[in-house]
């Protein structure tokens, strides 16, 4: 999708946001013309790059990544050697990656136009340097997952579900214990499964967090690293009682060669006159 840039208003105008995000003030930012992939990289694109280059991504080479506890591959209970302490519903898994997401036996059959995950920040500049693209920056990403509007909470509005009709991939139920979504469900989901936003683009809130360009660095947020990278637009595992963090002005970080089971990313690129 080419979007025009312009000026727009960035960050969260209505006070939901985590203090130490920083997702204020609400600021006007310009921004030149630029491309943006309309979904996040799939299963199916990030094998053609690995395919035609070789690529082993930082989850490989380490042995491991993080499962989300209520996907874990029966098989793969043996390969868990710990859990995140202050998360404990993350676990650590010997040989998860991104063609075995939850683990040793787990594979992506079936799952090709899902968005890639296991992948870290390093991961995602080597497949863009490939497609001769690049990371969004942070106010690419806003623009344009707004689609459009501005000072409202979701890609499409203020309501969570208009007219009782679901539009994002987020956690339902009691977390991290019980999902209630139909059938018990959670995990990715198709990258198109929902409808776009006004500007084409899908899955600007949930499916998986997305990295950004830039560094979540102490000027941006109080307590913040400057290693951290800025991720955006929530998961499958977001829900209100703990991760508030698929509104479109939600923020959130991560190291750069970190990798999980509900991280992914999208491309972008510039637009050259002529």
């Amino acid at each position: 999708m080419t979007l025009p840039g312009g000026a727009f208003r960035m960050g969260d105008a209505l006070g939901e946001g985590y203090p130490d995000d920083a997702e204020g003030p609400v600021r006007t930012v310009i921004l030149e013309p630029f491309r943006i992939d309309a979904t996040a990289v799939t299963n199916a694109r990030f094998a053609a790059f690995v395919q035609e280059t070789g690529y082993v991504t930082q989850a490989e080479r380490y042995g491991s990544s993080f499962v989300f506890h209520l996907l874990l591959h029966p098989r793969a209970r043996d390969a868990v050697f710990g859990a995140v302490a202050a998360a404990p519903w993350w676990l650590g898994v010997e040989g998860a990656r991104w063609s075995a997401p939850e683990g040793p036996g787990s594979d992506v059959d079936g799952r090709a136009d899902h968005p890639v995950v296991h992948v870290s920040y390093h991961d995602a500049l080597a497949y863009c340097a490939w497609a001769g693209a690049r990371l969004p920056t942070e106010a690419e990403w806003e623009y344009a997952a707004r689609g459009g509007l501005e000072g409202r909470r979701y890609p499409w509005g203020d309501d969570f579900a208009p007219g009782g009709q679901e539009r994002m991939n987020t956690w339902q139920g009691d977390f991290p214990r019980v999902s209630t979504r139909p059938g018990g469900f959670t995990g990715t989901v198709p990258v198109d499964a929902y409808e776009p936003n006004g500007f084409g683009l899908y899955d600007t809130s949930g499916n998986v967090w997305e990295w950004c360009a830039d560094p979540f660095s102490a000027a941006d947020a109080a307590g913040a690293g400057a290693e951290q990278r800025v991720i955006r637009g929530g998961s499958y595992l977001c829900h209100t009682s703990y991760c508030n963090r698929y509104r479109v002005a939600a923020r959130s970080k991560n190291t750069p060669d970190s990798s999980t089971g509900h991280g992914g990313f999208r491309c972008a690129w510039d637009v050259t006159e002529g």
